[in-house]
């Protein structure tokens, strides 16, 4: 009997089908020479620290680091009894061998060989690769099988993954809580991800807006905007500094003759777009459609699991190997009715051929996988939900769009003359619609121009002056903070490394979402609607993490190394080494940093229910400034115990918002008390002469951006 592991059971409900296993058992399905059982994602971890050793129950920081030479396997106990099941059928004395069908990537292997090695089975192995779930492409998966061995180094890789993310979670997170009392999670990959949305958090809080003046000359049939011609920055060159000038301007007009000085049309090509690879189809249906990452690679696993209409979503290629390009035939003929029109209008060649490109075919472009396509199989778009045949027509119409001709067009710029003032008038005119023809939602409103020539005369009608003003950068969304997780080696110095880290980045497709969902979940960002911001408990911690965790030359080099370890390019000794004294550095710089923070009440370690108090509470050893009793604090505020007798001493948690300033915390308010003055990572905020303020650092100049007094509101 030859034993099949799936990673879930609906694949192995899939694997079964194909193979003939009708007969049920508890946690797997036989047939007459396969049995195939699951696991249910991971049956197997690492233990936790006081597992290896009792003492580190208790977080002390004279234990750490913790640096075991060799971190023990347990089994989740939630999923005990599947376990059980599947280490018998492992070890069974009537299985010959097994085939491990976990997903084909690093998780999925991972998954298995812990499995393996936690059931002590010694059994021969086999490796099914698939990249789609249809029962053509299982059945091709078993017909070519190779032996486990020659993914031992996708599993070394893995096991530096998870051992490396354990050393340095465990150890910086402990490290970083017991110096800063506040329960904190440090990540080799959350960590220079929160870096990126608190250095916009940053830009958005010292962004100083200017205002300008825009002047619009309307000739009649078409308008343009008045420019200047020697400015350096051509964005700006319609920027006029005041609303004096801007007037002038439109008074000089207004009525006067004008004369088309120039016309000039550029041609231009716009090739199709390429196809999906995970991380473009989570920022293309972040911006479409609204979808969060992590909404997105729901979809589409369920797309690829459940309704076999899709390839394995978890690619970073957006390639296919030339041996696809039969399949992709097949394919394109068997997308639903409401793409077969797109289909026939591909420039297919003599024969049914399609147009060849290395845009598209390229074998050295091929990772584990190729890019998301459809599959053969027809899918029932009557049957699946709405998302789902909303991400599934994303990935349609990308597959034929990627065959037709480039977008080509004219851009047409017209200069127009009046009184010694320019305006320009931009439009375009389109020669081949191309790649565009599969998009007709799509289509873009351009402004209709006559048909102009130089010398042509016109008059200046009316001229409008418009304020305006420089506008933040946007906060970050699903979409550009994958951009730049995937491009976060752009901006090292290292020349060498920025080249080295084009393939890699923070994280892997696979991870990317669950890293942004992790970052939401502890606290140290927050979603409102599609925008993504670091919060206080963020922006705090990035100000007191050193660079060696916080910066994303480190998780590069680390994804560099693993997939040099993958590809048997590198020893896992070395790396593991490296791992060991950057984990020993981290706990080192948490025990020895001067740097002062104060986190949110929220975070306070042992003090779960200090954000739900119902009644007030006293505040050792805080004297109220005005009549010398004591502090109290309740949900809302920091007031005197004396407020009976008519003392209105009252610091409002939320006072300091509105300026950008932190909530108020007991920390906060003692050292206010007793200093006058708290500088943190964001600003300071001051209490002298009556009044709480707060100034944000690099604020030029003595004005405060809030204050409140300590009256009662």
């Amino acid at each position: 009997m030859i034993v099949v592991v799936a990673e879930k059971p609906s694949v192995g409900r899939d694997i079964a089908r194909v193979l003939g296993c009708k007969e049920r058992g508890e946690g797997f399905l036989k047939g007459d020479n396969y049995l195939v059982t699951w696991a249910v994602g991971h049956l197997v971890t690492l233990c936790e620290p006081d597992e290896i050793d009792e003492k580190y129950k208790k977080w002390r920081m004279e234990e750490l680091p913790i640096l075991p030479e060799y971190i023990p396997t347990k089994v989740i106990s939630k999923t005990k009894s599947q376990f059980s099941i599947v280490k018998k059928l492992m070890n069974d004395k009537e299985t010959e061998k097994l085939i491990c069908a976990t997903d084909a990537g690093r998780e999925g292997e991972l998954i298995f060989r812990l499995i393996y090695n936690q059931a002590k089975c010694q059994k021969p192995v086999d490796r099914l690769w698939i990249s789609s779930m249809t029962d053509e492409a299982i059945k091709e998966g078993f017909a070519t099988l190779k032996p486990a061995q020659e993914y031992d180094g996708l599993y070394r890789s893995a096991t530096c993954r998870s051992e490396a993310d354990w050393l340095v979670g465990m150890n910086a997170s402990r490290a970083f809580t017991l110096r800063f009392d506040a329960l904190l999670s440090i990540g080799r990959v959350q960590t220079p991800t929160l870096a990126i949305l608190v250095k916009r958090y940053h830009e958005i809080a010292n962004f100083k807006p200017e205002d300008y003046f825009t002047v619009t000359a309307d000739f009649g049939d078409y308008s343009g905007q008045w420019f200047d011609p020697q400015a350096e920055d051509e964005k700006k060159a319609n920027r006029i500094p005041t609303k004096e000038k801007a007037d002038e301007i439109a008074k000089a007009v207004k009525g006067k003759a004008a004369r088309v000085q120039s016309v000039t049309a550029e041609a231009k090509k716009e090739l199709p777009p390429q196809l999906y690879d995970l991380t473009s189809l989570q920022r293309e249906a972040n911006r479409k459609l609204g979808f969060t990452a992590d909404k997105t690679l729901k979809i589409a696993q369920e797309l690829y699991e459940k309704w076999k209409a899709i390839t394995y979503p978890r690619t970073d290629s957006r390639y296919l190997p030339m041996d696809m390009i039969g399949r992709t035939v097949q394919t394109l003929h068997k997308l639903p009715g409401q793409y077969q029109e797109y289909v026939t209008n591909i420039p297919w060649k003599d024969g049914g051929k399609l147009p060849m490109s290395r845009r598209i075919f390229d074998n050295e472009k091929i990772s584990d996988h190729h890019a998301i396509i459809p599959t053969p199989q027809t899918a029932p778009m009557d049957k699946l939900p709405a998302d789902a045949q909303k991400l599934f027509d994303m990935i349609a119409r990308r597959l034929v769009a990627v065959f037709y001709p480039a977008h080509e067009y004219d851009a047409i710029k017209v200069i127009t003359e009046s009184q010694g003032h320019l305006f320009k008038t931009t439009g375009r005119t389109v020669r081949v619609n191309g790649w565009k023809d599969v998009y007709p939602s799509d289509k873009e409103e351009e402004p209709a121009l006559p048909l102009l020539t130089e010398g042509d005369g016109r008059t200046v009608g009316k001229a409008t002056v418009k304020k305006e003003a420089t506008k933040p950068p946007a906060p970050h969304t699903d979409a550009s903070l994958l951009a730049a997780m995937e491009n976060a080696g752009r901006e090292l110095e290292d020349e060498k490394l920025r080249e080295q880290m084009k393939g890699s980045g923070l994280g892997t497709p696979a991870t990317r979402a669950a890293i942004i969902e992790r970052l939401i979940q502890v606290g140290y960002a927050a979603r409102r609607g599609r925008a993504i911001s670091a919060t206080e408990k963020g922006v705090c911690l990035i100000a007191i993490a050193p660079q060696e965790i916080a910066s994303p030359e480190t998780t590069g080099k680390w994804e560099l190394a693993l997939d040099e370890i993958a590809k048997n390019q590198r020893e896992t000794g070395r790396f593991m080494e490296g791992i060991r004294r950057l984990t020993t550095f981290l706990v080192d710089y948490a025990r020895d940093t001067k740097i002062e923070a104060t986190f949110p009440e929220e975070m306070r370690r042992g003090k779960k229910g200090a954000a739900k108090r119902k009644t007030a509470q006293a505040i050792e050893g805080v004297q109220c400034p005005l009549c010398g009793k004591g502090v109290q604090e309740n949900t809302k505020a920091f007031g005197c115990s004396g407020w009976r007798e008519g003392c209105h001493f009252t610091l409002w948690k939320d006072g300091l918002k509105r300026g950008g300033g932190p909530m108020l915390n007991e920390k906060l308010v003692k050292l206010l008390l007793e200093k006058g003055e708290v500088k943190g990572s964001t600003g300071t905020i001051a209490l002298r002469d009556g009044q709480l303020s707060f100034t944000p650092n690099g604020q030029e100049g003595p004005a405060v951006s809030v204050s409140i007094t300590y009256e009662k509101k």
